[in-house]
């Protein structure tokens, strides 16, 4: 989709045409759904503007009577999480279900009482996905994703958890874009403004988990996708630790954005090819 205009000799602009926008990621909705069979959307609700626009998009496409929206709290997350999931649910008008993993996360983590934050946090998302997904075949609905393209190329996401579902509405939107998104799409205002987390470990923020707020990372890699070197992208502002910070998640992190590495023992195997291709 083309985006706005760049400045003189600068990447494309990462400002959207949002009512365009919108109209295109309704009719891939339409036409994902459709293609697999499906005629309604499960989608986990987690307070945060990514997984409300999702809802609001999901909406537009399926009618408010086709999607379901999951709230799938653990013990420690935040009464605001919860409540800011419950008012997209109700501005929506969706059917909804609260689901505590609590129990089934704990029941694991009791035989590894030594897993450190990001070991449990990992549970925690893998749980949320078995939810997801079992309530898909109870309501014969399909898992909407909710993942944004920057915590897609910095890796910020739980390998076969978040990115797990097969439709994504907004995996090609960077953070901000979704921020541009959501206020033409109306998502409340306390939603869009608020900063955004995780929500697996009391006070967590992305952008401290990440050492770089998501409007510095995203011209960052507006810059490196479209193929500006480092010294391009200093000459244009940005520091050599903001570009390393980056650069080292995106590099780092190939690997989760790939299908499982197949040994190839014969020419037909399946979404495999000799020469990998590059997925940035």
């Amino acid at each position: 989709m083309r985006q706005g205009l760049s400045d003189q000799g600068g990447p494309p602009s990462l400002l959207l045409d949002t009512e365009l926008t919108e109209s295109w990621l309704v009719g891939f909705l339409r036409e994902e759904l459709a293609r697999r069979g499906f005629g309604k959307a499960v989608i986990g609700m987690s307070g945060g503007v990514d997984s409300a626009v999702s809802a609001f998009l999901a909406v537009e496409a399926l009618g408010r009577e086709n999607v379901i929206g999951v709230r799938l709290p653990y013990r420690t997350s935040s009464r605001e999480s919860l409540d800011h999931a419950q008012l997209v649910i109700d501005a929506l008008s969706i059917e909804s279900r609260t689901v505590d993993i609590t129990a089934a996360v704990d029941g694991y983590l009791a035989h590894e009482p030594e897993a450190d934050a990001q070991r449990r946090g990992n549970v925690m998302a893998r749980q949320r996905m078995i939810a997801l997904f079992d309530l898909s075949a109870r309501y014969r609905a399909l898992p909407i994703g909710t993942g944004n393209k920057t915590e897609r190329l910095l890796g910020y996401f739980t390998w076969h958890a978040d990115d797990s579902p097969p439709v994504n509405p907004i995996g090609d939107l960077y953070k901000t874009q979704v921020w541009q998104l959501a206020h033409h799409l109306g998502v409340p205002d306390v939603v869009v403004n608020k900063a955004p987390t995780a929500d697996l470990v009391v006070g967590q923020t992305d952008e401290g988990d990440l050492g770089i707020s998501y409007a510095r990372a995203d011209q960052i890699l507006n810059g490196m996708l479209h193929g500006f070197t480092h010294e391009a992208l200093r000459a244009r502002g940005f520091s050599s630790d903001e570009l390393t910070t980056v650069s080292r998640r995106l590099n780092g992190t190939h690997w989760k954005r790939r299908p499982p590495a197949v040994a190839l023992l014969s020419q037909s195997g399946i979404g495999e090819s000799y020469l990998r291709p590059v997925d940035y």
